[in-house]
């Protein structure tokens, strides 16, 4: 099965993700041009992170988490003690990079990948962590580590739900993440800014996710144009 990181919802178009999940007023404006804080985060990306963004670039690979995500994923990242963080979808380490740069010593973390290359690239990147593993082989061979703290979804058959197409086993997932967990799921586009031919058709990813029975979840603005959706385990 391959895995590819950072899917994007416009690579969802033709099997219909949409959304018919109503959006809070803040997400309704008419008219407005939504805008950021003009403030960011001093905090210096890691050296980890740039060798990972120096590899994408080499390689060619262009669907690296982009670094409001890779900020949002170290924050969570610090809050884990004594547990366990995984990454599905390890593309050139990018997001691995950021997530093992903040990791706490008594805790644990596992990626993986279906690229053979990419995998070993990036298991050579994280060689200095000893409590990083890197995995290549399917998406589902991660779920043997958890029950997870948090995770990274970033592949798209961890994250589709089922019936989505061959691939849809996002409920495998949220059973590999411990009651109390988080799962991130990034790459999804805002609401108000959907194409005409998007607007009143189903997204059946924020339907999943944002009203799965077991699950609490929201949606984080990360830049003007990007949404990251968190979701924690409550059964």
């Amino acid at each position: 099965m391959e895995i590819t990181e950072g899917t994007t919802l416009g690579q969802y178009a033709g099997s219909g993700q949409r959304s018919s999940v109503k959006r809070s007023s803040a997400t309704e404006m008419q008219g407005e041009q939504r805008r950021m804080s003009d403030y960011k985060s001093r905090m210096e990306v890691p050296a980890l992170v740039r060798y990972a963004l120096r590899l994408a670039k080499r390689t060619g690979f262009a669907n690296s988490c982009i670094e409001e995500v890779g900020r949002l994923l170290a924050v969570l990242t610090r809050q884990v003690r004594h547990g366990i963080v995984g990454e599905v979808g390890t593309g050139c380490g990018v997001g691995a990079a950021w997530i093992a740069s903040a990791l706490d010593p008594s805790s644990r973390f596992v990626t993986v990948d279906a690229d053979a290359a990419r995998a070993e690239a990036v298991r050579l990147l994280l060689r200095q962590i000893p409590a990083a593993t890197t995995i290549h082989g399917d998406w589902r061979e991660i779920l043997a580590y958890g029950p997870f703290d948090l995770l990274f979804l970033d592949a798209s058959p961890a994250k589709s739900p089922p019936g989505q197409g061959t691939n849809g086993q996002a409920d495998l997932v949220i059973q590999a993440v411990r009651i109390g967990g988080l799962m991130v799921m990034d790459d999804f586009t805002p609401e108000d800014q959907w194409p005409e031919e998007w607007q009143g058709r189903p997204d059946p990813l924020r339907e999943f996710w944002l009203n799965h029975p077991g699950i609490q979840a929201t949606e984080v603005l990360t830049t003007p144009s990007t949404v990251t959706i968190l979701a924690a385990r409550t059964a």
